[in-house]
């Protein structure tokens, strides 16, 4: 248990406030019998000896094929184990050494191999200390440390079995399985256990009998008294419903408990440990409810493990703290005001070989948009710029990557929607993802999308909500994206409260018109005199920064431009309808509501279009000054 303290009584050291008597490992004298006696003396057998007594069971058992030993610890003992070896330290006591050298030889006698699988079972910090102020408390007065949880030395267990087995190269780390999985779960979780750890499955693993068993520690009746009055898992049959009902609703995991302040220390320490081994559990693997149109739920499968960016501001007085952490491990405060509100800004800007396109341009978006919404204590333009180059550097993106940059208002140090509970400083995320131009989560730049109209939801003027300030207050947006789905479409067309086409829920609107309607001269049309390019004014919309670029590129290849009030009815009749966006650039819109873009019913990208999609690439390659170069990485 611990070093033996110098020049003491011989008592090991224990920081856990435990009754005497199970600090000197020996029975209650009022509760001693056989039993009791004989299990607390097996309690005080060397691991390495248990695994020899097992072996030996099993070999002459008459057994034919392989056999399971199953062993638990306590990890709060896994001082007491050599995780390279996978046996009982030896330099502690000559005895286990012994027993060690009588396992080997007895496997060696009978040609056995024994495989060594560390399965680390996790409960909910909040239910585990919860549960300690029930019958255990007589244990140790109701007052547990934080060693007792256990979940902090899991993580210890976790390190040393993963860095084992990098060391004899097996690649077979510790398998973890949550409780709470188990308890709802049971056959499906056994399942995926037996599957995992190369061990038949049955059925039979779902039930036990009632009452002390044989395999019980001292310290059963104290943890064990439901288990006790139990005979298996409540489950249906195969193929049935897998829940299992009365493990959630048994009186030991329904009750409400209260937390005293005096446990939260150790809930604070045991609740990182606990998030990090749930990442590591089937279910967390298997969370999706359901995945999207394509199948998968990453388009890019190195976006599974992506860092992202998370942070508050430098003050005179305090550093900024940010981070960078694993995708599946990023969190903000459930008081911050983007939850509380949608109370944030943000950007999204594209990163093309070694380059950040118009990185200017959207920070000083960013920050006039945090400036419209009154953000006090904000990050400097220096903190984000130097929080963008790191994250990208520990993802090693230099190419073919899309970040959104989010500025909330900040974390709150109560809930309510004024600002003047905002005292923490904006909060900074960013968000890298490896996302191709053209995919599953943008657009068809070739062949075009479809676009449908928005019914009831209309773009709102300036006298109601701005929409030239980039904030995350996005239901406007999404309730037209839903009706483009359900209409089988790309995006849905906005209109203004007068009724005229603002943009998309998403991107930016262009439509081309030519001089002429001769068909004959359509089909050889190779260039784009007479063409005249037409946008929405930005009154109801964000002019987004693409689409001020291809206004700057359409007026250097001397086509004329317009940005007015544009009706519904002009973009049917259109020749070319295209999209802008930093997502997917330019992309072409081949049918609205049904109606086929353009005069020869091809629908197909128009030249003009596709003049513009290729010069708006030459320049994201060639104007350098329009970018931002990507430090090199080390």
């Amino acid at each position: 248990l611990g070093e033996k303290i110098s020049g003491g009584t011989g008592n090991y050291r224990i920081t856990r406030p435990y009754a005497e008597p199970f600090l000197q490992g020996a029975a209650p004298a009022e509760n001693d019998d056989g039993d009791d006696a004989w299990r607390w003396e097996r309690e005080k057998q060397h691991f390495n000896e248990r695994i020899y007594h097992a072996v030996k069971s099993l070999l002459g058992s008459g057994r034919q094929g392989d056999g399971c030993v199953f062993v638990k610890q306590m990890a709060k003992f896994s001082h007491l184990f050599d995780f390279e070896t996978n046996w009982e330290r030896t330099e502690i006591d000559s005895a286990a050494s012994r027993w060690k050298c009588d396992c080997l030889k007895l496997l060696a006698e009978n040609n056995v191999e024994l495989k060594h699988r560390h399965l680390l079972l996790i409960r909910d910090p909040v239910s585990c200390i919860g549960s300690w102020m029930g019958k255990s408390g007589d244990v140790h007065g109701s007052n547990p440390h934080p060693d007792e949880v256990g979940i902090t030395q899991l993580v210890d267990v976790y390190s040393k079995v993963l860095g084992s087995s990098m060391i004899r190269a097996e690649n077979e780390d510790a398998v973890v399985i949550d409780s709470d999985d188990l308890a709802a779960y049971p056959r499906k979780s056994l399942q995926s256990l037996c599957a995992t750890l190369g061990i038949e499955y049955r059925d039979s693993m779902l039930k036990w009998q009632a009452g002390p068993h044989k395999c019980d520690g001292p310290w059963a009746k104290w943890w064990y008294h439901d288990v006790w009055e139990s005979t298996g898992w409540n489950v249906g049959d195969v193929g049935a419903s897998e829940t299992n009902t009365a493990g959630l609703n048994h009186p030991r995991t329904r009750s409400y408990r209260t937390l005293s302040p005096d446990l939260l220390p150790a809930l604070r320490m045991s609740i990182p440990a606990f998030n990090f081994l749930q990442t590591l559990t089937s279910s967390h693997r298997e969370r999706a409810i359901t995945t999207p149109p394509s199948g998968r739920l990453y388009e890019d499968p190195r976006n599974e493990h992506v860092l992202v960016f998370v942070g508050t501001p430098s003050t005179p007085t305090r550093r900024g703290i940010g981070r960078i952490i694993p995708r599946e491990m990023a969190t903000i405060s459930p008081f911050d005001s983007s939850v509380q509100g949608g109370d944030a800004v943000w950007e999204g800007v594209r990163i093309y070989d070694g380059r950040i396109f118009h990185l200017d341009h959207h920070l000083d978006r960013l920050f006039r948009s945090a400036k419209a919404l009154g953000f006090e204590n904000v990050h400097t333009r220096s903190e984000v710029t130097e929080a963008i180059f790191r994250l990208l550097a520990a993802n090693a993106m230099r190419d073919g990557a899309h970040m959104r940059l989010t500025l909330t208002r900040g974390e709150k140090c109560t809930s309510s929607m004024n600002p003047y509970f905002n005292v923490y400083g904006t909060t900074l995320i960013i968000l890298p993802e490896w996302k191709p131009t053209e995919g599953a989560t943008t657009y068809d730049n070739t062949k075009g999308v479809s676009l449908i109209t928005a019914g009831t939801c209309r773009r709102s003027p300036p006298s109601t909500l701005d929409n030239k300030v980039h904030h995350c207050n996005m239901i406007q947006n999404i309730l037209p994206k839903i009706q483009a789905n359900l209409g089988g479409a790309a995006d849905s067309i906005m209109l203004d409260v007068e009724g005229f086409v603002a943009e998309t829920n998403a991107t930016n609107l262009f439509l081309v018109r030519r001089n002429t309607l001769d068909l004959s001269k359509e089909k050889n049309h190779s260039h784009c005199d007479g063409a005249v390019l037409v946008t929405p004014t930005g009154d109801h919309c964000l002019p987004g920064i693409t689409r001020d670029t291809v206004l700057l590129l359409a007026k250097e290849l001397g086509i004329k431009t317009e940005v007015r009030r544009v009706s519904l009815s002009e973009f049917y009749c259109a020749d070319e309808v295209f999209t802008t966006g930093t997502m997917g650039e330019l992309t072409p819109v081949t049918t609205i509501d049904g109606r086929v873009v353009g005069w020869n019913n091809t629908m197909k990208r128009g030249v003009v279009t596709e003049l513009l999609q290729k010069t708006y690439k030459e320049a994201v390659k060639t104007r350098l000054d329009w970018s931002t170069e990507i430090p090199q990485f080390c």
